[in-house]
C-alpha cells in the first residue's frame, strides 16, 4: 500500500466572522466613567475590581449590559415593547460585539409576604402540577394547590351578540389554595391594645400613647370631640359599645368642632396610617412603636403553611404539598428522585434537576416555603442563577455583582466552579468582585480607579493576574494583604446572654456575647448567624441593627436627605437670610417650578425610551433662581449641594457657616469612607456597599450600648476593609459593644471574640461549634472557618 504524497497547504484563512472576539467599549461616560475605552475578550472571565465606587457598576451594569437589554428590546414589535421597561441609551460612543446579557444582580427578592423560593423559582409550579396529577384524594387542578390563589364561585347572566341578542346563564367556579384565615400569608397581625392607651386614663387625661396622638393635636381631638364617648371617663369603664365605637367603628361621616370628617376606629386607623407604610422609610420613634405594638402569630387555620385544609389533605406517599415544601430542598431532592411514575416523567426530570441545582449551588439547605424576602443578598443572587446553570444556551454574556456575598471561605470554591463552568460552555462571563480568591481565577482583570466618585473612572490596569500583583494600583498593593491576628485582645465589660434559642434551624442554643469588645458572629451560609442575632436577641436595651436590606429611596433622594443633614443645613440659609427654611428644599416651596425641583424634565415616547433632558430654567440646579440669591458663607444652596463630604464637612466647621448639628453628621459620613460623595448625589446612582455604609453613618447616631452590623464589608474593597475595621475599634474604644455576623477573614483575625456556627447549613447547623479568641480558633483548626483562618494568616 503506497503512501500518499504529502503536499504542504498553506492554513485556511481565518473566517471573518471569527474575527469578533472582543466586546470593544469606546468613550463611556456613565455616572462617574471618565471617557472609558476598553475591550473585552468574549468566552474568558473576565473580573472588574477597584474600590467602593470606582465605576465598576457603571461600567459593566449600567453600560453594557443596559444596551445588550435595549438592544434586544428594540428586536420586539412596538406593541410588545409597550409592556417592557424602557431605558434611555447609555451615554458611550462606541458598543461593537456585544452578545445577549443575562444579569445576575444582589437585588434583594422582593420583600412580598406571598413570595418564597418555590414562587420565585419554578419549583412551586412544578410541584402543584404534580400533585394535581398525583395527589389522593384529588382536589383539583394545580391552582387548587397555590396558596396565592383564592376559591371563587359566581354565577350570573352573559350576553353572547350573534345576530339576535341572546342571554346565557353562566357560573364560574375555580377551586384555590389559599388559607382564608391568613389570606395566603402564613401569619396572622395583631395589635397590641395595651401599646394604644392606658386604660386608667380617660381621654381628656390623655389616654393615647401612639406617636401623633399625645397633646391636642387633630387625631386625639377627633376622638374626644366625636360625641360616642365620655372624654373624662377612664377607658377601662367603658360600655362594650363605646370601646367597639373607640377601637373598630367604620368610617363615618360626621361634624366634629363644627367640621365635617370621617371618624374611624383607633385600630382600623393606625393600620392605615403606620401599618401599611414601609418600616425601613418609618422615622425611628414610629418604628419602635410598630415594633411594640404589631404582635405577628402564626396563622391557627392552616398552621402556617398558607394553604386550605383541602390542598393539605391530598398527598402522595403520606407526604401533602405543605410538607414538601417545608422539607430542605436536599431531602426534597431525594424524595423526588424516589416517585418512578411514568406519565409524568417529564415533569419528575424538570423538577429533579431545578432542585439538584439548588443542592449544587450551595442552597441545599433551604426550604420552598422560605419568604423570599428574608434571603439575604448572596443567596437571592444565587437563587436567581439557578435557572441559568441548566440552560442549553452559549455566547451569552452572564454579568454578576459580588456572587460571593455572604459566602463563607468555603463556599467560595463552588462559586469558582459555578463560574468556571458557566466560561466553559462557551459564555462570556462579567463579574465585578472585590475577593482576591475570585480575582485570582480570572483569565483578564480590569482594574478601575485609582479613587471612588470624582477621583475614580479611569482603567488603571488591563491584563491577567501576575501583571495587576506587579502593578501598582491600590488592588495590586492590597492584592496579598493578610491581617495578622491581635497581640493582644480586649477584655469584655459584660456579656449579652442567650438562652434556648430555637429560631429556624437553630437548636437550643445556649450563648454568651461578650460586651465592650469586638465580636464576630460566622460561620458557613445557612448554619443559623442571622437567626441567632436577629431572632433572638432583645429589640429594646439598646441594641442597634445594621442589616442588608436595601435604602429605598426615589431619584429625589440624596444623602443629605437621607441622613436628615438637609434640616440643619435649610435652618442655616434661613436664619442667615431671614427667611422662611421650605425654600432651601427642592422637593417643596423652593423648587424650579418648570422641572418640579427634579433637575431634569422627562419626556415620555410610549414604547421608544424616555428621554431625560437638564432643565432649561434652573440648568439642572433644582431651585429657583431667586432661591440662589440667598448666600451661606458665601455659598449657595446648590453650591452646597455639589460639594463632596469633606469639603462641606470643613465648610460648616467654622467660620460664616459654622452648624455644629451639620458639622457633626458629616463627620459620620467621612468616618465611615463616603467623603467623596456629593450630598446631593441621588441615592439611586450609589453602589450597594455606599448605601449600606450611609446606613451605617445614620444609625450610629441613634442612642445604643450595642452595635449589630450584618456583613459591613459586602461591596468593599480590600483598601476600605482597613479603614472599616479602625471605624469598629473606634466605636468599641468609645465604650460601644460591636456584633458582627461577618464572612471576612481580615475582620475574623480583628475580632477579640468568635463565635463559629456549624458544622454546616439548615439541619446539618444550628449549633456552636467554637467560641473563643481567633488565635485559639486557629490553634484549633477544629472547625471550617479554623481551617481557613488558619490558612488565611499564614499559621
Amino acid at each position: 500500500m503506497s503512501m500518499a504524497k504529502r503536499t504542504d497547504t498553506p492554513p485556511p484563512a481565518p473566517h471573518i466572522a471569527d474575527s469578533h472576539e472582543m466586546i470593544r467599549v469606546h468613550g463611556a461616560r456613565e455616572n462617574n466613567l471618565k471617557d472609558v475605552s476598553i475591550e473585552i475578550p468574549k468566552r474568558r472571565l473576565t473580573v472588574f475590581t477597584g474600590v467602593s465606587g470606582s465605576g465598576k457598576s457603571s461600567l459593566v451594569f449600567d453600560t453594557i449590559a443596559a444596551e445588550s437589554q435595549r438592544l434586544i428590546n428594540e428586536t420586539y414589535s412596538a406593541f410588545v415593547q409597550g409592556f417592557m421597561p424602557t431605558t434611555a441609551r447609555p451615554e458611550v460612543d462606541v458598543l461593537d460585539g456585544l452578545t445577549t446579557a443575562i444579569c445576575v444582580d444582589q437585588q434583594r427578592m422582593g420583600g412580598d409576604p406571598r413570595s418564597t423560593v418555590g414562587t420565585a423559582t419554578d419549583a412551586n409550579a412544578m410541584l402543584r402540577i404534580l400533585f394535581s396529577r398525583l395527589g389522593e384524594p384529588h382536589i383539583g387542578p394545580p391552582s387548587a394547590y397555590s396558596f396565592n390563589t383564592a376559591s371563587v364561585r359566581a354565577s350570573g347572566a352573559i350576553t353572547v351578540e350573534r345576530g339576535a341578542k341572546k342571554a346565557v346563564k353562566a357560573t364560574y367556579e375555580r377551586t384555590g389554595g389559599m388559607c382564608t384565615g391568613c389570606e395566603g400569608r402564613g401569619s396572622v397581625t395583631d395589635i397590641d391594645l395595651a401599646q394604644l392607651y392606658d386604660d386608667g386614663k380617660s381621654l381628656n387625661e390623655g389616654a393615647f400613647t401612639i406617636p401623633g396622638y399625645t397633646g391636642g393635636g387633630w387625631n386625639s381631638r377627633l376622638y374626644i370631640e366625636s360625641g360616642f364617648f365620655d372624654p373624662d371617663k377612664p377607658i377601662r369603664r367603658f360600655t362594650k359599645q363605646e370601646l367597639h365605637d373607640l377601637l373598630y367603628r367604620e368610617p363615618t361621616r360626621m361634624k366634629i368642632a363644627g367640621i365635617n370628617m370621617t371618624y374611624e376606629g383607633l385600630v382600623p386607623r393606625v393600620q392605615k396610617s403606620m401599618l401599611s407604610k414601609d418600616r425601613e422609610a418609618m422615622q425611628p420613634h414610629i418604628r419602635e412603636f410598630v415594633d411594640r405594638a404589631v404582635t405577628f402569630t402564626t396563622c391557627p387555620d392552616c398552621d402556617g403553611t398558607r394553604l386550605s385544609e383541602g390542598a393539605r389533605s391530598s398527598k402522595i406517599q403520606r407526604v401533602s404539598i405543605a410538607d414538601a415544601c417545608a422539607m430542605e430542598i436536599r431531602d426534597l431532592a431525594e424524595w423526588v428522585r424516589g416517585l418512578k411514575e411514568p406519565s409524568v416523567a417529564p415533569l419528575l426530570t424538570a423538577l429533579q434537576q431545578t432542585l439538584d441545582s439548588f443542592v449544587e449551588i450551595g442552597l441545599g439547605y433551604l426550604a420552598l416555603d422560605r419568604p423570599a424576602g428574608t434571603l439575604s443578598g448572596g443567596e437571592a443572587q444565587r437563587v436567581k442563577m439557578i435557572r441559568h446553570l441548566g440552560s442549553s444556551l452559549t455566547d451569552v454574556t452572564y454579568v454578576f455583582d459580588e456572587p460571593t456575598s455572604g459566602l463563607h471561605p468555603h463556599d467560595i470554591q463552588r462559586m469558582n466552579d459555578l463560574l468556571r463552568r458557566l466560561r466553559d460552555k462557551g459564555n462570556t462571563v462579567l463579574v465585578v468582585e472585590h475577593k482576591p480568591e475570585v480575582i485570582a481565577i480570572a483569565d483578564h482583570i480590569v482594574d478601575l480607579g485609582p479613587g471612588a466618585g470624582a477621583a475614580g473612572g479611569t482603567v488603571c490596569f488591563e491584563g491577567t493576574v501576575e501583571g495587576l500583583r506587579a502593578g501598582g494600583t491600590v488592588t495590586g498593593r492590597h492584592f496579598d494583604d493578610r491581617a495578622a491576628l491581635k497581640e493582644t485582645v480586649r477584655k469584655p465589660t459584660g456579656a449579652l446572654r442567650i438562652r434556648g434559642a430555637t429560631a429556624n434551624n437553630l437548636r437550643d442554643v445556649d450563648v454568651d456575647i461578650p460586651l465592650g469588645v469586638l465580636a464576630v458572629v460566622t460561620g458557613v451560609a445557612g448554619s443559623g448567624k442571622s437567626s441567632l442575632l436577629h431572632g433572638s436577641l432583645p429589640a429594646d436595651g439598646g441594641v442597634v441593627s445594621v442589616d442588608q436590606a436595601p435604602i429605598r429611596g426615589s431619584r429625589r433622594s440624596n444623602p443629605a436627605t437621607y441622613t436628615g443633614l438637609l434640616d440643619p443645613i435649610r435652618k442655616a440659609f434661613a436664619k442667615a437670610n431671614g427667611v422662611k427654611p421650605a425654600l432651601f428644599s427642592a422637593n417643596s416651596e423652593g423648587a424650579c417650578p418648570t422641572c418640579n425641583g427634579a433637575g431634569v424634565v422627562y419626556t415620555d415616547l410610549a414604547m421608544m425610551a424616555g428621554v431625560a433632558s437638564p432643565c432649561e430654567d434652573c440648568e439642572g440646579k433644582r431651585f429657583q433662581a431667586s432661591v440662589l440669591d440667598y448666600h451661606l458663607g458665601g455659598r449657595d444652596i446648590s453650591e452646597v449641594l455639589a460639594m463632596p463630604v469633606t469639603e462641606a464637612e470643613e465648610f460648616f466647621g467654622g467660620g460664616a457657616a459654622h452648624t455644629p448639628a451639620a458639622h457633626r453628621i458629616l463627620r459620620r459620613l467621612a468616618d465611615v469612607g463616603l467623603g467623596y460623595l456629593t450630598i446631593g448625589q441621588p441615592l439611586t446612582t450609589l453602589s450597594g456597599g455606599e448605601r449600606q455604609r450611609l446606613k451605617l453613618a445614620t444609625h450610629m447616631a441613634e442612642k445604643g450600648g450595642v452595635y449589630v452590623l450584618d456583613e459591613p464589608t459586602a461591596g468593599l474593597h480590600l483598601a476600605d476593609v482597613e479603614q472599616l475595621l479602625g471605624l469598629l475599634d473606634g466605636l468599641v474604644d468609645a465604650g460601644k459593644s460591636v456584633i458582627v455576623i461577618e464572612h471576612h477573614q481580615a475582620v475574623m483575625a480583628h475580632a477579640d471574640w468568635i463565635i463559629d456556627l456549624g458544622p454546616g447549613a439548615g439541619h446539618d447547623g444550628g449549633t456552636v461549634v467554637f467560641e473563643g479568641t481567633p488565635a485559639d480558633l486557629v490553634a484549633a483548626r477544629s472547625t471550617l472557618t479554623g481551617e481557613h483562618l488558619a490558612a488565611y494568616v499564614g499559621a
